[in-house]
């Protein structure tokens, strides 16, 4: 990879094609990434997260902007657009990514969005009205890191 902007703009070029190989092609092997429902602790996880999604998302639709890096840091706004699995709700989300960079690769990853505006999308009426809660975002959580351990075990490539 020439520059680390060129790097986030491979790893989302590869996710618009639901390119897992890919995207996995972007860490390091002590890569972590961290968002409002994971966290992972290695480049493995991180893998098998985005091939989980990337084959779960039957309608997913991303689209980047604002990509921006220099040697060490860099940031991106992305957005994906898709069908909730577990409730059938359409959901458009608006990420906010941040960078850093080892061996011209992704070290760090943190993704921010509004959990709430998130909730209140996939689970309508209970996402609106537990959706803030401390309680439901470790229940959303405690399921998706469920989902993804199962994952894990069955594509030993992750583990």
């Amino acid at each position: 990879m020439d520059t680390p902007d060129l790097l986030i703009r491979q790893l989302y070029g590869c996710f618009q094609k639901k390119d897992y190989r890919g995207m996995a092609a972007c860490y390091h092997p002590d890569a972590t990434f961290r968002d409002p429902v994971f966290d992972l602790k290695n480049g493995k996880e991180v893998a098998a997260m985005w091939h989980f999604l990337c084959i779960s998302g039957k309608d997913l639709e991303i689209e980047f902007s604002h990509v921006q890096a220099d040697a060490q840091k860099g940031s991106a706004f992305w957005e994906a657009r898709y069908t909730f699995s577990r409730t059938g709700r359409k959901v458009h989300n608006r990420i906010r990514a941040q960078f850093e960079f080892s061996d011209n690769l992704i070290i760090r990853h943190r993704d921010d969005f509004s959990f709430w505006r998130w909730s209140r999308q996939a689970f309508g009426m209970a996402g609106l009205l537990l959706g803030w809660t401390p309680f439901f975002h470790r229940k959303v959580s405690g399921t998706a890191g469920a989902g993804l351990r199962k994952f894990i075990e069955q594509n030993p490539e992750y583990r």
